[in-house]
């Protein structure tokens, strides 16, 4: 029997889990893929939104300007990059500029700092590169650029040291009211626990409308991105929007945590909730749309094209709290946009919610709040050079590209949740995410990978046969 059972191990999943790790609490975190932050999470703007867009009073707006506070020390303890580098909405003609000043007047709403109106020239000076017919822009100092795979991957290898359990490949398929408690079926077993958290992402809709009457729709809305090479990394020096219209916050560019430019997204509406397929026909819309904020960008030199999904709820915000006929089943729906920057104040609430109910307040006294990045680029001065004279794989450069060694890629893929494909080790540590994209050292990864796998099969042999 689970105090927790968790569904869904995108960001805000994971951030759940973590918060709750740090409380003397039985927790599962269920995932139905193989890897955690293969959903959503993977694929979107990797913005760290300032809270100027929802409008007041939501919870959109309540949880973005909290979880942008959090960020800078999350990121810090979990050694996961990310740059408060701060962001413009611009405006070109009249009507764009009544829309700078109704964000600005929902940011004074909402209790967003370091909001400013720039003119012109204030424009152009910070970014030099822009549109010279601007005429004015609201500018945020909060706003800011992470790696959103890669918080996820850390949260849940911390919340797995601090005592989480984690089950990959593991799909609900069904729940059901028992004494007491609910009952989960997945693809790996039965479970059973006092309380659930539905953080399913697109999937949250199917997963409450088995338990509660009172239901809700997901409907999955796919956008397109386009990843230019680090050569184009002064391109833009913060995250750059247009004004937003109904379709959402629109096509931006901005600068990624590693340096390279990324542009997009548009807006479908789909119906099929796997669609994460390239329509070839949108780039044409979503590259003339952000030569209106830049007039050249060298669009020859994108490396990666690729398309997520976002869960649209039919309430217009986020769905968060227990459903009314079902005690102890709580829903974390309809996590879209600011949904990323979102996800350590939701946490904090669910956290909230869950220790009320189980009337429990007693901390871990072993909580590990800290968690270290398998990259050099994140470790301290004396720690890489300390593995760089123990372990010559640390100076055995397999990814060219991006410069990762050999044993940042054997410690990423032996932690657990453990990186299974070179997909899963390219969003722990770049390798294949430079202009090759893998085609140079992806069969140094696998092999990498392969030689992971028979050490885990010895090590579960050993365990078995003593």
């Amino acid at each position: 029997m689970y105090d927790v059972v968790i569904i869904g191990a995108g960001v805000v999943g994971s951030a759940i889990a973590r918060e709750l790790s740090k409380y003397q609490l039985k927790i599962l975190l269920a995932e139905k893929s193989y890897d955690v932050s293969n959903g959503a999470t993977k694929a979107n703007s990797a913005i760290v939104h300032a809270g100027y867009d929802p409008l007041p009073g939501t919870l959109m707006a309540r949880f973005n300007v909290r979880g942008n506070q959090l960020f800078p020390e999350l990121c810090k303890k979990l050694s996961v990059p990310f740059r408060q580098i701060g962001s413009l909405v611009l405006a070109f003609d009249e009507d764009d500029m009544e829309k700078v000043e109704t964000l600005y007047q929902r940011g004074v709403a909402n209790g967003v700092p370091q909001q400013e109106i720039l003119e012109r020239q204030q424009i152009l000076d910070l970014e030099p590169n822009i549109n010279p017919e601007v005429k004015k822009a609201l500018w945020c100092g909060t706003a800011g650029v992470v790696s959103p795979y890669e918080l996820a991957i850390a949260l849940c290898e911390n919340a797995y040291i601090n005592g989480t359990e984690i089950e990959l490949n593991c799909e609900v398929l069904g729940i059901k009211k028992a004494e007491g408690c609910y009952e989960l079926e997945t693809t790996k077993k039965t479970v059973r626990s006092k309380l659930v958290i539905n953080a399913a992402g697109i999937y949250a809709d199917r997963i409450n409308n088995w338990v509660s009457a009172i239901r809700f729709f997901i409907k999955p809305v796919k956008g397109q991105y386009m990843l230019l090479n680090k050569t184009t990394g002064d391109l833009a020096r913060h995250v750059i929007f247009q004004c937003p219209t109904r379709l959402g916050k629109g096509v931006l560019v901005t600068p990624t945590v590693y340096g390279n430019t990324l542009i997009g997204p548009d807006a479908q509406d789909v119906r099929d909730k796997t669609d994460t397929s390239i329509n070839d026909q949108k780039w044409d819309y979503i590259k003339k749309t952000a030569l209106k904020s830049f007039p050249e960008i060298p669009f020859e030199k994108t490396i990666k094209t690729f398309a997520g999904l976002r869960a649209e709820a039919d309430t217009n915000d986020f769905i968060i709290g227990e459903a009314e006929d079902a005690p102890n089943f709580i829903n974390v729906a309809g996590i879209k946009s600011p949904g990323l920057t979102s996800s350590p104040a939701i946490a904090e609430h669910v956290c909230k919610m869950v220790l009320k109910k189980f009337n429990q307040t007693e901390l871990r006294p072993d909580f590990q709040p800290f968690r270290q990045s398998p990259m050099l680029e994140y470790m301290d001065r004396e720690t890489g050079r300390k593995l760089k004279e123990t372990d010559p794989a640390y100076g055995k450069i397999i990814c060219k590209c991006e410069q990762i060694s050999e044993g940042e890629i054997r410690d990423a893929v032996s932690r657990f949740p453990r990186a299974v494909t070179k997909d899963g080790v390219k969003r722990r540590v770049r390798a294949g995410m430079g202009p090759c994209q893998g085609r140079r050292c992806g069969a140094e990864v696998d092999r990498i990978l392969s030689e992971q796998r028979e050490a885990a099969g010895t090590q579960n042999a050993v365990k078995k046969g003593g």
